[in-house]
This record gives structure tokens, sequence and C-alpha cells, in this order.
């Protein structure tokens, strides 16, 4: 079957539509044309601001004149990730998607439902001459994944709405009404090189197969960091006194995304191979058994290569370094006191790269509550100051405070327990929501976050369902014939 025969049609066929179209964070210069003639073909009010965030305008429906306006929201900007052996190039071609059971997914890469069925259900509504609903001011952000820049230079005079519907919740049974703010952490590092002696191997080894997944919402889940997993091999190697000088290491991708992947290139002396094929075996075996209930496609192997490229000079700068990131904090940090569950602080070592002299870390940080969130930051980089590194924090971005006697949380409360018999399940979420930070643009704005399920957001594995796009569409839509009067 093909998307674009799924129920609801309209939904599915702008999504299709939307997934035509490269629209990786920082590089949405297409999708915002794309949104742009979209919104001026249906006749509507159609605005981009000075940032790039799209605004599409649209009445209310006859006999809805009275009700208050709502804002629809959700990001153009997608996670681009692909698994190593696919083909694929994201700056030029669309998202190949398939329809497997109950399940839309991508062949290799993201599908990029986050938050692109957001996207597709507002343009559904926009374009609909028989749904209806209030007076809409749709907000089309970009580069949601990458620093939220969009909501940060949101222009608010823009709009008039009381109500703030985000579309980007992953769960069809919640409603989220709040989340965590975020920092990142990078560091920086100049290091001597040499060339690899003649009684030198290299090596490349590969840490590989992970589950990944997104480095908020999936922290507490007890995946596996290739990129801890690759350095603890690396604090194994110490240990067991390895003649060893490390050439360079490519480990992670995305700031946002847990990293799935490690690739490093190490030189040994001729007369340890023996030593390092011993210790590799063990702390691989060991590391295997440690996540066997959960990584189970976890692979750990070596390779002799070429000697090429160049090695590190100091093993005692070597040996700091690997100290460093063997002791910056990677997962929970602290879960909240307040909401069962919830994970109040956390970060993410999501980027460690070695190479010709320069040694770079990339980490998120995240915390519903600010103090923590500072708290959190301020441990992970004080490995990093000790052994003299460049440390940049950055990106800072507000938490959403959670207001359990919201408005419009009462009537989707309601209209919840009505249509499905059970009672929805109200949460603050630990990732970035662009809710924190619009509400400091939009004062007294109402906002709520809800959506279908999806799964694995910003890695390959991502798939959304199909059957609870229906129950999402059904729900929304109830949601906006319900809005109260002004």
């Amino acid at each position: 079957m093909n998307v674009r025969d799924l129920e609801p049609n309209s939904l599915w066929n702008n999504f299709a539509d939307l997934n035509a179209v490269p629209r990786a964070s920082k590089k949405e210069e297409r999708v915002i044309q794309f949104m742009m003639d979209f919104g001026n073909k249906l006749g509507l009010e159609t605005i981009k601001d000075a940032i790039g965030n799209v605004v599409i305008k649209k009445p209310a429906s006859i006999g809805m004149e009275d009700r208050k306006t709502v804002i629809l929201q959700s990001h153009i900007d997608m996670v681009h990730q692909k698994n190593n052996d696919t083909d694929f190039d994201f700056a030029i071609q669309g998202i190949d998607m398939r329809v497997i059971g109950d399940w839309v997914d991508a062949n290799g890469t993201t599908l990029g439902a986050d938050n692109g069925i957001g996207v597709a259900a507002i343009m559904a509504v926009l374009a609909s001459d028989s749904i209806e609903h209030p007076a809409i001011e749709a907000m089309f952000t970009i580069d949601e994944e990458t620093g939220m820049t969009g909501a940060i230079n949101l222009d608010a005079s823009n709009f008039s709405g009381e109500i703030l519907l985000n579309l980007d919740t992953e769960d069809d049974d919640e409603l989220s009404i709040g989340c965590a703010g975020g920092i990142d952490t990078n560091t920086s590092l100049k290091y001597d090189v040499e060339e690899i002696p003649a009684d030198y191997q290299s090596f490349e080894i590969s840490v590989k197969g992970l589950i990944g997944g997104h480095s908020g919402m999936d922290i507490d889940k007890g995946r596996g960091n290739s990129n801890k997993m690759m350095n603890r091999i690396f604090s194994h190697f110490l240990k067991d006194q390895l003649d060893f000088r490390i050439v360079s290491v490519d480990g992670g991708s995305l700031r946002n995304a847990i990293p799935r992947e490690s690739k490093a290139i190490i030189a040994i002396s001729l007369n340890s191979i023996e030593v390092f094929e011993k210790s590799l075996l063990i702390i691989s075996d060991r590391i295997k058994v440690e996540y066997s209930s959960i990584e189970k496609g976890l692979i750990i192997n070596s390779t002799v290569v070429p000697n090429s490229g160049k090695m590190m000079t100091d093993v005692s700068v070597q040996k700091a370094i690997v100290n460093a990131v063997q002791a910056a904090h990677n997962g929970v940090f602290r879960m909240s006191p307040e909401i069962e569950t919830l994970v109040e602080s956390s970060s993410s070592l999501a980027r460690v790269i070695i190479k010709d002299g320069d040694f770079i870390t990339q980490s998120l940080q995240r915390s519903s509550v600010e103090s923590s969130r500072d708290d959190v930051a301020d441990t992970v980089r004080a490995p990093f100051d000790l052994i003299g590194c460049s440390v940049v924090q950055n990106g800072e971005y507000p938490g959403w405070q959670p207001n359990s006697s919201s408005p419009i949380l009462e009537i989707m409360k309601s209209i919840y327990i009505e249509r499905y018999k059970e009672e929805p399940q109200v949460k603050a979420c630990h990732a970035g929501l662009e809710c924190g930070i619009l509400s400091k643009h939009l004062v007294g704005v109402d906002m709520i976050s809800f959506g279908p399920n999806i799964r694995a957001a910003h890695s390959p594995d991502e798939k959304c369902q199909i059957s609870s796009v229906q129950k999402f569409w059904d729900y929304y839509l109830e949601v906006l014939r319900s809005i109260p009067n002004k």
C-alpha cells in the first residue's frame, strides 16, 4: 500500500508532499518556500517573518466566528539521519516511505514524522472547505531540532490567538503541559601529533548497531551511547597498560540524538598486538553482556588498516582526554521529585571527534528546572576544564512550566474521556518542545501539546502508527470544534 492511500487521506497526502522536500535543520530554504506556496495557492494570508518562520492565517468557518482564535504550531525541519549502509542523499532526495502493517517508516533513514505529521495535520485543516474550526493562525517554525532559532526569534506581532495547540507529542494518550529547557556544552583542545612509526600497526575499531533515539525522550531507557562505549574501550586499554596511540575518533552525529555509532583508528606497537586483541575481546564482551537485554544489535569489532594520518604524541595528554570523556556525565542526572517518572535533568554526549590535533566534544544538557540545568551543565564541563579544554556553553532555552489548571487542558481531558472512556496521561516531557520559548513571546497564551504515536524519532528506525494517526486526527478535529467563545 502507498502512503497516499492511507486515511485520513488529506493528512497523509500533505505528509507525502512535505516529505518530498529536503528540510534539514538550518537548510530549510526549500521547505519555507513550499509552505509559502501552499498558503498563497489557498488564497490565505501568508507571512514569512525575518528568521524564516511561516505564518498562514485562515478565518473561522461559518458559525465559529465567536470562538477564540487558535494558534496551530509545528516545526517544518526534521532530523536527517541514515544508516551507514544506506545510499541516500538528503540534499536532493525525498524520503522513501514504506507501509508495513500498521506503521509507516522510511527505508534506512529518519521518517520525518517528527514533526511532519503535525505540519500535515495543520495543512489539512487550512486546505479544507468542510472542517469546522475557529479562526486559525498556523505557525510553522524553523530549526527546532538544532537550536530552536525559529521559536527564539519569533515575531510575536503576527499572532493574536489565545490558545496554542502544539502538535509535537509522540504518544496518542498523552497531553503534554510542560517540557525541559536545555543548553549545549561544546569543548575543544589542541594536541600535538606525529607520524605513525614503522613499528606500529593501525587498527580500526567500530561500535555500531545501537538503537539510538531522542536524547531527551529516550534518555531514561538505558540505551547505549557509542561515544561512551568507545571511550570505555580506550579506558580499558589504559588499565591494561597497552602501548597505543589514538589516530582518530568519529563518534555520533546530531546534538539531540543518542549516538548510535563510533569509529576510531588507533596505532598499536607491534609487540602489544596480542595484548590488544585480548583486551578488546574482554571489554567488548563485558559491554555486550551489560547491554544484552537492550542493545541486541550491538557490534564491536576491529580491522587491520594501513598506517595513515597522524597519532597523538603525548601519552599523558591522551590519558587526560580519555579520562575526561570517561568522567563526563551521560544519561539521567536527576529524576523529578514532584512528577513521578519524569526525568528532571540529563546530559547526552552527542559527539566526539579526535583528528589531526583537534579534540572536540558536543553535548546537550536538559532540565525542566533552570537551576538543575545549570548544575548538570557545570558537572559536564568540569572534567574538560580540568584538562585545559576551551569550553563554550550556549544555545540555552527555557523550559515550559506545567499549568495543571489550564482551561484548554480541562477541555481536552473531557473530550478524551468522553471519546475513549479513559483518562489521558497528563505529563511534562523531558524534551525541548518549543512551547517553553513560545510562552516567553506569547505571554498569557494557554498552551498544550499532543500528537500520534511516533517511535524512535531522530533515528533511522523512526516510525509512525497509522491507526494512531487516525485517532489523533479525529481527536484534533473534535478539539477544534470545542474551542470556547471569546
